[in-house]
């Protein structure tokens, strides 16, 4: 029982010090203009709802993870592609620049390691979900 209490502290600690020095703050404040300007556009909607996605992810990345939406079909890849021409190659791009250079320093390796998390998920968005690590640990072993 321990173990688990101890865990979410440190994703805790983890996700506050990501918030304030990891960029997460200017990351979820540039998801959101992204998928406000997405919703305004309207034939843009599906790409506004993903970009919510990452601004909510981003905001707090420690403890959860992405893993393939079941249903996802021809459309969301077809989505995709229109997505990684248009933002998801320089979203990406930007994601392992700033990794490699949070990896730079001890301190700063964990912030580089959920940057990269999120570059998978900033490419090719959308037929993804975000999960708790938790919850999807206990799917699998159901």
């Amino acid at each position: 029982m321990r173990g688990p209490v101890i865990l979410e502290v440190v994703r805790f600690i983890l996700n506050v010090l990501w918030f304030i020095f990891g960029s997460g703050f200017l990351l979820a404040i540039g998801y959101g203009v992204a998928a406000l300007i997405c919703f305004l556009l309207v034939v843009t909607i599906p790409f506004g709802v993903a970009a919510g996605r990452l601004a909510i992810y981003s905001l707090w990345p420690f403890g959860r993870t992405v893993v393939p939406k079941p249903g996802a079909g021809v459309g969301s890849g077809l989505a995709n592609i229109l997505w990684v021409v248009l933002a998801g190659w320089w979203l990406a791009l930007a994601h392992i620049v700033t990794g490699i250079a949070q990896c730079v320093t001890i301190i700063g390796i964990p912030f580089g390691i959920a940057n990269f998390k999120l570059v998978p998920v900033a490419f090719w968005p959308l037929g993804q979900e975000i999960v708790d690590v938790d919850d999807l640990n206990r799917r699998v072993a159901a």
